[in-house]
């Protein structure tokens, strides 16, 4: 690796762009918030400068607010979405159909859909998808959990909202040959949602006609 640690990287960083750092406690802060993606290290400084001219109350607000995130934060036993509590509170709403399934790669994916005001069911987050070349196996996912969920009898639709990449039409066909023996309908998304396309970057109108237009998952391997 070229640089061992973020200190090493921030010192080449600020010769590069003459950034001279007055204070190790700037610098410090400056390399914890560049370690987070899509933040590059001018961007880590000028955040971490608009945090020096809020006031203390405010940034501690913010502190605390990560802090409890990390320490706070649980994943719902039913449906392994982000929640406050053991269920989340699309799992706890007693006016979802509970028989209708949307399988999803993350919680990102859960916040789209839901966007779209067009679907009425449960989630299942798989926590990713299957991915070989970055060491991501079926037993690395939730498959199991959502067998299991399915072999009660309740479930009546599962449909298959991964995105539209080679990893995940992998992992939809993955899913569709372990429930293909649980008397039940696998769909998927219509394909209003391009090939390559990931949910979270497609517009909710988009989306939502994918949901409603569904079709059977079957049909697709044809």
């Amino acid at each position: 690796m070229l640089f061992s640690n973020c200190n090493a990287f921030i010192t080449f960083a600020s010769i590069m762009s003459n950034i001279n750092y007055s204070s190790k406690l700037l610098e410090s802060a400056v390399c914890e918030f560049a370690k987070l993606p899509g933040v590059g290290n001018k961007t880590a400084l000028r955040l971490v400068l608009h945090l020096l001219k809020m006031d203390t109350e405010s940034v501690n607000q913010f502190g605390n607010a990560i802090i409890r995130l990390k320490n706070e934060i649980k994943q719902c036993k039913e449906c392994y979405n982000l929640s406050d509590n053991e269920l989340c509170s699309i799992c706890a709403n007693t006016s979802r159909d509970r028989s209708l399934v949307c399988v999803v790669e993350t919680i990102r994916d859960v916040m789209s859909i839901e966007n779209t005001l067009q679907f009425r069911g449960i989630y299942h987050v798989l926590g990713g998808i299957i991915s070989p070349m970055e060491g991501v196996g079926p037993a690395d996912l939730t498959i199991v959990e959502l067998e299991e969920k399915v072999s009660q009898g309740i479930v009546k639709e599962v449909i298959l909202a991964l995105s539209t990449t080679l990893e995940g039409d992998t992992t939809n066909f993955y899913i569709f040959k372990k429930l293909k023996k649980y008397e039940i309908d696998v769909t998927t998304l219509a394909r209003g949602v391009s090939f390559g396309d990931e949910l979270e970057y497609t517009d909710e109108i988009t989306l939502g006609r994918s949901l409603i237009n569904r079709t059977p998952f079957e049909s697709t391997m044809r």
